[in-house]
């Protein structure tokens, strides 16, 4: 959900960031809850990345939708497809996937380095 790296820098904002990723994550657990028991599976068979994805996928086209009910039920039904596999004694290595950027981070405002660069031209 990419939460590794947050956006804001004031702590009240931190705070909403931070809550707003809580509040979607318990969201797309709860669909995932619900597409277990629609299709007798236990919750922790169902794949969280794959209903976040099922999830971008239907609301992509939730505006040609005319029954809600069954777009729910298909939705639902795909979302219990994407099961976890059988995977004993994994390991989960601690590493960094972000990539370094080739520019160094702004230091300043955007509008200092504008004006620097006016002036150098």
């Amino acid at each position: 959900m990419e939460m590794d790296y947050l956006r804001t820098k004031h702590p009240e904002t931190v705070r909403k960031e931070f809550f707003i990723h809580l509040l979607v994550y318990n969201l797309v657990r709860r669909v995932a809850l619900e597409a277990a028991l629609a299709n007798h599976l236990e919750p922790w068979q169902i794949s969280f990345k794959g209903t976040l994805q099922t999830l971008h996928e239907f609301l992509a086209r939730f505006h040609r939708v005319t029954v809600v009910e069954q777009w729910v039920e298909s939705w639902l039904r795909t979302i219990a497809q994407i099961q976890v596999g059988h995977r004993p004694d994994r390991i989960e290595p601690y590493a960094v996937k972000r990539r370094p950027k080739d520019y160094p981070p702004l230091q300043e405002h955007r509008a200092h380095y504008k004006k620097r660069f006016q002036q150098k031209r």
